[in-house]
Parts: structure tokens; C-alpha cells; sequence
């Protein structure tokens, strides 16, 4: 085709993606199709993903609006263990609201709230076993408070104090523990997907039964490392459970700058051929039953599966961020999908396992659990008191071996700072 025969033509124009809701507009999330609790099928965990292509479209649902649990998906879980989860669903919450606290007096310099995802790692860690592998990304710290670690300890590394176990070299809530089975968070978008993958094909590799399983953010999935690792995981059959969790917003953008407007995140498994579930993420009990249903795919060699949790980030992207400045006020409580903590409390209450009056009392009593754990962790330093880890610790944890170049450089450094009166380096 000559340019002459293009004259007739439009020209050409790009497609620009735009939140439906700017600061001050009125909000209707109409649009969003939430479908009936109950109503979507649940396959076999060993059926072709090519069957249940739908799953990645609707939205799998447990919870109804009369607080029952219905269809399916339906995990059955006991009262007891429906009340645990509660309680480490308001823990992570009352932990949030603490550490915020402490950002905005100067204890530490940096802090991010999972308010509204609680139950995206809260109920996936109960579905886990307590020895899978979590590849987190950073509003996940449910994985650690449901796996039983120290209050303490997160807080030290929040306060990168001498008490934290990283040794000050992580940014705060940016936490690992080998011992719980969490990958140390990176700052990096999107690293921990080919990680995951690759220590599931490992465990595979070495007849190990354990899996693994990782979280990023839907704005990630436009980083080529989420699509390494879906290649991988697609070729290989890696017993890995990769979740997208989608919290309609990445920093300022949303969603759909990661392509929300063409489909869902899920769709992403239906192009690599691998199991596809879009779920309520504020549903506590349908993310349960999610991660259950993956879980035992993977492990009985089925492959991995996409997991899309639609959910809401219902403060700032991080203490950093004044959200107020590109989205309206009115969208947080105008979320069709609810609040997870309180859909759950209406569960209980609705089976009559639990009331008003219990649920005040366990909030008051988490709020003095975190009080206790704050003030033990402070007395280990906070932000403004000074450095905490001597120097000549960051040649630490480098190497296995410390290389002969590294070690005149620390020597140089203990030298130049004993000379200088300085007291931050070691004494050996």
C-alpha cells in the first residue's frame, strides 16, 4: 500500500488507559461484575486447564451477602479454625495500624499497610503445609504472623535496630526467615516469580514434596520476569502456585496500565496453557479454597496454577504515598467486595460462633499483644538513636567465603575507625 492510498485513512492514535475515578468524583463500581457466591464449579485437581477456561473470567465466591458460606468452593472449615483466622486476620490489621503509628513519629523511615488484602496471605498460609515455600512480595506478612514468627523480630526490622536479624541491610518490612519458609522480599518488581519457580523445580528435581508459592502484584505481571517464570513453570510443570494479587492500583497507576482493560490476570495462564482461577480476595474462606485446590494440583504433579485475587488496597501504596492525590476518597468504602475482616466476623456470627462482644474484646486484646511487642522491640533502638550494626558488618553475608580484597578493605575500615575515636566498628 502506497502513501497515496493511505490518504483516506484515519490517523493513527494510541489508546491511553484512565481510572475511572480521579480525587473528587462521585464513585460507582456498577461495572464490576460480582457475580453470585456459590455459582462457579469447582473441578477435579487433576482436570485439563483447557476445561475450566471460565474460572479465569468469573470470580469464585464463597461467602454470600448473608454471611453463608455456599456452593462448591465451599472449604468446611471448622469454627475453631474459621475463629484462628479471624484472630491472624486482625492481628496482621492491629500490627499495621501500630507500625504506621510508629513511621509517623520518626521510629523508622518506611512502612506499608496490607489493609483489605488480610485474607490474600492470612488464608493462603492456613491452606498452605507450614513447610511450603512463600516467594512473597511486600504486603504479605500475614505468611509470617500465621507461621508463628516473633512480633518482636518484625519489628527489629522495621526498626533496623540491634535486635534485627538482617542486620539493618534490608529496607524496613522487607523481612526473611528461612526457619518460616520466607523468601527474603526484594525491592526489585517481580524477582521473586523466577525464584519461586526455580525452587519448585528443584524440589521436584530432588523427589522433595514440598511447594512453592508467590505474590506480586498485578502491575508486575508487565515485567518480563513474570513471564520467564510462567514459561518455565508451563514447560517444566513446576509444582509452584503463582498469585496475582489484585489490588486495582500499583503505586499511582491503575490497573489498567498492566492490561486490566483488555481481560483478567488469570487469562495470563489460559495464553501459557497452565490452571487459571480468578477469586474474591476479600473472601477469606474462597482464597482458603483456592489455594487448597492448587496446592494439591501441585502436588500431585498436575502443574502450577495462576491464582488472580481480586481485591482492593484500601490505604497508600506506603507511608510514602498520599493516595488522595490521583484516586477519589470514596473508593475504599464503595468497594463492592467488602472488607475481608468483617466478612468473616459476619460468618461466624451468622453460624453463631461468635458475636459483637467477643470480637471487641479480641480486638482490645491483639492492640495490647502489639503494644507489649513494640515496647520490647524499642528498647533494642529506633530510628534517630544512631547506628545500630557496627560498620565493618556490611561485608557480612556477601560472601560465603569472604574474598581476600573484602577482607583489607573491613580491616582498613576497623583501623581507620579505631583511630578515629569512631565506636562503629567491631571489636574482634
Amino acid at each position: 500500500m502506497t502513501a497515496n492510498d493511505r490518504a483516506n485513512l484515519p490517523p493513527l492514535s494510541l489508546h491511553v488507559p484512565e481510572p475511572r475515578f480521579r480525587p473528587g468524583d462521585t464513585v460507582d463500581f456498577a461495572e464490576v461484575d460480582v457475580p453470585p457466591a456459590g455459582a462457579q464449579p469447582r473441578p477435579d485437581t487433576a482436570a485439563d486447564p483447557a476445561s475450566f477456561h471460565d474460572l479465569s473470567y468469573t470470580l469464585i465466591r464463597v461467602l454470600d451477602d448473608a454471611g453463608q458460606a455456599v456452593g462448591p468452593w465451599n472449604p468446611r472449615l471448622s469454627p475453631d479454625t474459621l475463629r484462628t483466622m479471624l484472630r491472624d486476620m486482625a492481628l496482621v490489621r492491629a500490627f499495621d495500624e501500630r507500625m504506621f503509628r510508629a513511621q509517623r513519629q520518626g521510629k523508622t523511615s518506611f512502612y506499608m499497610k496490607c489493609k483489605g488484602e488480610e485474607a490474600v496471605a492470612v488464608a493462603a498460609a492456613h491452606a498452605l503445609a507450614a513447610d511450603d515455600m512463600c516467594f512473597p512480595s511486600y504486603r504479605q506478612q500475614g505468611l509470617l504472623t500465621v507461621r508463628g514468627y516473633s512480633l518482636v523480630q518484625m519489628m527489629n526490622q522495621i526498626y533496623s535496630n540491634s535486635g534485627d536479624d538482617l542486620a539493618g541491610k534490608q529496607l524496613p518490612i522487607m523481612y526473611s526467615s528461612k526457619e518460616k519458609g520466607f523468601f527474603s522480599i526484594s525491592g526489585n518488581l517481580t524477582t521473586q516469580y523466577p525464584q519461586a519457580v526455580g525452587w519448585a523445580m528443584a524440589s521436584a528435581a530432588k523427589g522433595d514434596s514440598r511447594i512453592a508459592a508467590t505474590w506480586c502484584g498485578e502491575g508486575a505481571t508487565a515485567e518480563g520476569d513474570f513471564h520467564s517464570a510462567l514459561t518455565f513453570a508451563t514447560v517444566y510443570k513446576a509444582p509452584v502456585i503463582l498469585n496475582v494479587v489484585n489490588n486495582q492500583w500499583a503505586i499511582s497507576s491503575f490497573s489498567g496500565f498492566a492490561g486490566a482493560e483488555a481481560t483478567t490476570f488469570a487469562a495470563r495462564a489460559v495464553g501459557y496453557g497452565i490452571a487459571g482461577l480468578r477469586v474474591d480476595g476479600n473472601d477469606a474462606l474462597a482464597v482458603y479454597a483456592a489455594t487448597a485446590w492448587a496446592a494439591e494440583r501441585a502436588r500431585t504433579n498436575r502443574g502450577p496454577t495462576l491464582i488472580e485475587l481480586f481485591t482492593y488496597r484500601a490505604e497508600g501504596h506506603s507511608t510514602s504515598d498520599d493516595p488522595s492525590q490521583y484516586r477519589s476518597a470514596g473508593e475504599p468504602t464503595a468497594w463492592p467486595l467488602g472488607d475481608p475482616v468483617d466478612r468473616l466476623k459476619q460468618h461466624l456470627i451468622a453460624l453463631g460462633e461468635w458475636d459483637e462482644e467477643r470480637h471487641a474484646a479480641m480486638d482490645r486484646d491483639l492492640a495490647e499483644q502489639v503494644k507489649a511487642a513494640q515496647k520490647e522491640a524499642e528498647k533494642n533502638g529506633i530510628l534517630g538513636h544512631g547506628l545500630h550494626q557496627p560498620l565493618d558488618t556490611m561485608f557480612d553475608g556477601v560472601f560465603e567465603t569472604m574474598p581476600w580484597h573484602l577482607q583489607e578493605q573491613q580491616a582498613q575500615m576497623m583501623a581507620e575507625e579505631e583511630a578515629s575515636g569512631r565506636p562503629w566498628a567491631r571489636k574482634s
